[in-house]
């Protein structure tokens, strides 16, 4: 029983390691957005407004990925262990 409620706690920390890995993406992404951004701004100055407003809105959606991510984390850490040593004692209180 020791063995099984260790496989449930390295998986939820395996799993929040690799949901928290989801952070990098929109950093990237973002980065190269502002970037092209100002070198947009650079050949049309007179286009930067509508340039800044899609590169605003473009920024926000992508870093909605990232969120998910850490959302998704905090619950495997905190939440999922709990829940799942729960079921699984629920399980064997069946069975046996």
């Amino acid at each position: 029983m020791e063995l099984a409620i260790g496989l449930i706690l390295a998986g939820c920390a395996i799993g929040a390691g690799l949901a928290l890995i989801a952070g990098i993406g929109p950093g990237i992404g973002e980065g190269n957005a502002v970037a092209k951004a100002c070198e947009a701004i650079g050949r049309q100055p007179e286009s930067a407004g509508a340039v800044r407003t899609t590169m605003f809105i473009g920024c926000a959606i992508a870093e909605t990925t990232g969120l998910y991510g850490f959302v998704v984390g905090l619950l495997l850490i905190f939440y999922a262990p709990k829940a799942f040593i729960n079921l699984f004692i629920e399980t064997i209180g069946k069975i046996g």
